[in-house]
């Protein structure tokens, strides 16, 4: 019967942001939040911002819909994760409308990260090493549970540059810690994330390519911040092997964001200035389509949760195996579309040399 409700809680997350969008996108023409096309921008025309308000607004008029309903939830934990969305929600819509100091959206994440650790009492408690021993962080469980929510929250924003991207990669990853949590019986995990997926596909019908609004930082962020947080409140108490979970699940934003700052270091570039080098980049510039590109990347982000589940289900050993050949594809694929470097692709030459001697023979 339980399962019934957080069915009808997805179709009402649904339905919510369905009829709320377009009274958002009116709402930010109106005060302005709109994005300008400009040498890094992939569209042409003016669009509205804010769409991430009403992801928000389906979300928590869904939750407060079906929440009375569902037993064994955790109200602390929910309200801690609604507390921090809020703040995100809020620096996310003023940076749409005034262009925030990335100090001040950092300061807030932070803040929100703070609420969840603290407030929520959501932290990684221990990781089970291979083969017996446990590794309780202990001094590192807050700091590391902080990085990783402010880390995911603006890795998700980094891969929002084309229509329907960010919130189709998050879609995807949503999914898979709902199947991961449905099959550890999570109550919690399993509410927020049928909510939050209802509130994404809701969404994506004026998100998808060609899009009617952007949902900017203020959806990019809430769903980062809400796909961390979901992550740790899963895989708290977690086996070594397991611990690659929740990586995998956030496999694209992840990878993406590990390439850009390898891609900067190696050119001696700050960190923080962007490019147009991520991996939607160098599918558009190897000739893909803007939704091309968009549908090879939910394929590569569907890989990385299949895997997840798949790596959750098997032995250490045959994990480990999966593991070294997830890595293998990861750089070959970054190699071959030269998300890090153009002409600096090791392994692929190593390949072809070893390829042109055998040839050659």
């Amino acid at each position: 019967m339980e399962y019934l409700y957080y069915g009808i809680g997805f179709l009402a997350a649904c339905a919510l942001a369905v009829i709320l969008t377009p009274a958002v996108k009116r709402f930010a023409f109106f005060v302005g939040a709109v994005d300008k096309p400009n040498q890094r921008k992939v569209h042409t025309r003016i669009m509205p911002r804010l769409g991430g308000l009403a992801v928000f607004l389906a979300f928590v008029g869904a939750f407060f819909v079906i929440a009375p309903m569902t037993d064994d939830l955790n109200w602390r934990v929910a309200s801690a994760l609604l507390i921090g969305g809020s703040l995100i929600v809020l620096v996310g819509a003023l940076d749409d409308r005034f262009d925030l100091s990335p100090k001040t959206k950092l300061l807030v994440e932070l803040v929100a990260a703070m609420v969840i650790v603290f407030y929520g009492d959501i932290q990684i408690d221990l990781v089970n090493l291979p083969f017996g021993d446990v590794f309780e962080p202990k001094w590192l469980s807050v700091p590391l549970t902080i990085l990783w929510i402010v880390g995911v929250t603006n890795a998700v924003n980094l891969i929002d540059g084309l229509d329907g991207l960010a919130a189709g990669v998050s879609g995807i990853a949503n999914a898979t810690m709902l199947v991961m949590a449905i099959m550890m019986g999570n109550v919690t995990v399993i509410l927020f994330s049928a909510l939050l997926l209802g509130s994404i596909i809701g969404f994506l019908f004026y998100n998808f390519h060609p899009a009617k609004i952007f949902m900017g930082d203020s959806g990019a962020l809430f769903l980062g911040f809400c796909l961390a947080t979901l992550s740790v409140l899963g895989f708290k108490q977690i086996t070594f092997v397991s611990f690659i979970v929740p990586i995998l699940i956030l496999g694209v934003p992840l990878s993406d964001t590990f390439f850009a700052i390898v891609r900067r270091k190696l050119n001696k570039m700050p960190i923080s200035v962007a490019d147009k080098n991520h991996l939607h980049h160098c599918l558009l510039q190897l000739g893909f389509g803007h939704r091309n590109t968009v549908l090879v990347i939910y394929g590569v982000s569907l890989f990385f949760g299949l895997c997840a589940i798949l790596l959750s289900q098997t032995s250490q050993w045959v994990a480990l195996v999966l593991i070294a050949v997830i890595l293998f594809v990861l750089q070959v694929g970054a190699e071959a579309i030269g998300i890090v470097s153009k002409s600096k692709r090791p392994v692929l030459n190593l390949f072809l040399r070893s390829r042109s001697k055998n040839v050659s023979k």
